[in-house]
């Protein structure tokens, strides 16, 4: 994997991709609880996710778009509402459209990656109670039962459950998703049983498909001191770092939480051994200062860093800062905090960027930190781009742009942006070369290749 000073290389059998989700892409959910927090106003643009990117019609129009990039996987997920409508329904119309759409990638050379939960539930299993409470757990297994067994032919890598921390943090301690509460409590209680979801769809797959890649991904945000000399700062920081990233991986990896977060979760059985791979979601970090009326936030008051590169504004002010060293020192702590050298994998990574004028930079900078990890011997295999198309952000609905792909919801146009041929590029590559770089961002250079100089110095 050695290279000159003019490119990074990646490994052999590297995996190239984006990542998606149902309820952002496909269009016509009218089953689930994010559709109810549409029609009860939760979306702060105003808008409605209507027929989204089409992908329920049409998802081969953009499959179309992935192989002109030479995109060897592309991440997608089942949406629950969809194939189980009604409590123990099963459509198989749904289970059928999926399989086709999974068999268009497999013929098209691209290796599908099935997300069995990504923040959307049926309406009934809302109206149970949802992952508040412990007995519905049996639910989702049944659910992930049902469909590993339909699409074991079509499908052998799948991901149980996305963010579960992101999903308990802003569903149940900020309001900001359904269903808008504001309790922590009750967010560690919810993702406790997510993370308890997850350790049991395990041994479900495992039953059905005993050579399947089986893991889960984690949301990792960094938050740093603001004074790294107050230990008032570091004290906050690290705490609310421990509460977000590393209690919820320790209890997947080990089934029990981090001091103090384990005096209000039990021990999860089984969880030691239960996943293939780690999937590793990042897009920014944050900067922490101790304030004393910051009590909803355990007295850390979160900023962007003054004077950084920063995503585009989203209505929530959630995305934050470019910043590519975060995704090093992310890979580097999950890799020395979890057991059995499993493989990692970039889940997401994405950008918000409309004009496209800080995407390509972003993406190559970050790129280039993966391989410093690889290189150190941080044994990461594929990385996923969030996302291939524009789709509907969540509660900042239209607003904000990830996609490689521009596209208009109105007339479901695509225009690909110039990060797309870069990715393109990347991919056929398999490397970073210097010609792409000083093609889509020049002011990378020095960054890239000069850090990558440094690096192999310091590995001699």
């Amino acid at each position: 994997m050695m290279a000159g000073r003019n490119e990074l290389r990646f490994p052999v059998g590297f995996l190239w991709g984006t990542a998606s989700s149902s309820y952002q892409c496909e269009g016509g959910n009218t089953n689930n609880q994010w559709y109810r927090w549409e029609q009860e106003g939760g979306i702060l643009s105003g808008e409605e996710c209507g027929r989204a990117a089409d992908w329920w019609e049409n998802a081969e129009q953009d499959f179309d778009l992935a192989e002109q990039m030479e995109n060897n996987v592309l991440r997608l997920s089942l949406e629950w509402s969809r194939i189980e409508s009604r409590e123990g329904i099963w459509e198989r119309e749904a289970i059928e459209r999926y399989r086709l759409m999974l068999q268009d990638l497999r013929r098209r050379r691209i290796q599908p990656v099935i997300t069995l939960h990504h923040f959307t539930e049926p309406l009934w299993f809302i109206e149970r109670g949802g992952f508040a409470r412990a007995e519905n757990i049996r639910y989702f297994t049944r659910y992930v039962s049902y469909v590993t067994r339909a699409l074991s032919d079509a499908c052998d890598f799948w991901v149980t459950i996305n963010e579960p921390n992101v999903y308990a943090v802003q569903g149940y301690q900020m309001g900001e998703f359904p269903p808008g509460e504001r309790n922590m409590l009750l967010a560690i209680q919810v993702l406790h049983n997510l993370m308890r979801a997850h350790v049991e769809s395990f041994y479900v797959i495992r039953e059905h498909q005993p050579q399947a890649q089986i893991g889960y991904c984690l949301h990792y945000r960094l938050f740093d001191p603001a004074n790294p000399l107050s230990p008032l700062d570091r004290a906050v920081s690290g705490l609310q770092e421990s509460y977000f990233n590393w209690s919820p991986l320790k209890a997947a990896e080990e089934g029990r939480y981090a001091f103090p977060f384990n005096l209000f979760a039990p021990r999860i059985h089984r969880a030691l051994g239960a996943r293939d791979y780690h999937g590793v979601n990042y897009y920014t970090r944050e900067m922490v200062r101790f304030d004393p009326q910051a009590t909803s936030d355990a007295f850390g008051r979160r900023f962007i860093r003054p004077g950084s590169t920063r995503n585009d504004e989203g209505l929530d002010g959630n995305f934050g800062e470019i910043y590519p060293e975060g995704l090093y020192r992310v890979l580097r702590q999950v890799y020395k905090r979890t057991h059995g050298n499993k493989p990692l994998y970039i889940t997401e990574n994405g950008f918000c960027d409309t004009r496209d004028d800080r995407r390509p930079g972003a993406i190559l900078e970050h790129l280039a930190q993966i391989h410093r990890a690889i290189v150190e011997g941080i044994p990461v295999r594929g990385y996923f781009y969030w996302s291939l198309v524009d789709n509907f952000e969540w509660n900042n609905g239209w607003h904000v742009r990830f996609g490689l792909v521009d596209l208009d919801p109105e007339t479901q146009r695509r225009t690909p942006r110039r990060s797309a041929s870069m990715f393109g590029e990347i991919c056929r590559a398999n490397a970073i070369t210097e010609e792409i770089v000083a093609r889509y961002a020049p002011e990378s250079l020095e960054r890239i290749f000069g850090s990558r100089e440094e690096m192999l110095h310091l590995s001699l």
